[in-house]
């Protein structure tokens, strides 16, 4: 039975990324655009770096800009979640250190590379792009919680 969930659940995870990528594919060229020059004004790092400061229990946010369900379906360690749509309205209320350290990720790295640069245009010092697909980090074995 666990075997078969395991797998149902891979199964899942491979669609849904696979769904992704479809989309980021057939991201209009202006929106492409943004997403470019919004990753070349932000500092930004791998999936290993994130999970090295995770293991070293570093003090940083980590920051889900995905929807609610997909935040519910897995997300990272600790993570708090902020809807790419509604985080400038909530970001001050949830963290409200604009010091902090924050690795911002979503599923594909568009909407967080957004929300990283949008952050650092609202005053958030240490913004840091997570740049790298949610489900390479399930792939590679990362912890997720549910």
């Amino acid at each position: 039975m666990y075997k078969r969930i395991v797998i149902g659940i891979a199964v899942l995870v491979l669609v849904f990324s696979t769904m992704g990528m479809v989309f980021a594919q057939d991201m209009p060229p202006q929106v492409k655009a943004m997403v470019g020059a919004a990753k070349a004004a932000v500092k930004a790092v791998s999936a290993d770096k994130v999970k090295a400061a995770i293991d070293a229990k570093e003090a940083v946010i980590l920051l889900d800009v995905r929807d609610g369900d997909e935040y519910a379906a897995g997300h990272l360690p600790g993570a708090i979640n902020l809807s790419r749509g509604t985080m400038e309205f909530k970001v001050f209320k949830a963290i409200p250190d604009q010091n902090a350290k924050i690795y911002v990720y979503c599923k594909t790295g568009a909407r967080s590379a957004l929300a990283t640069k949008t952050l650092i245009d609202l005053g958030y010092k240490n913004a840091i792009l997570a740049d790298f697909q949610y489900a390479d980090w399930v792939k590679a074995g990362y912890p997720v919680e549910r």
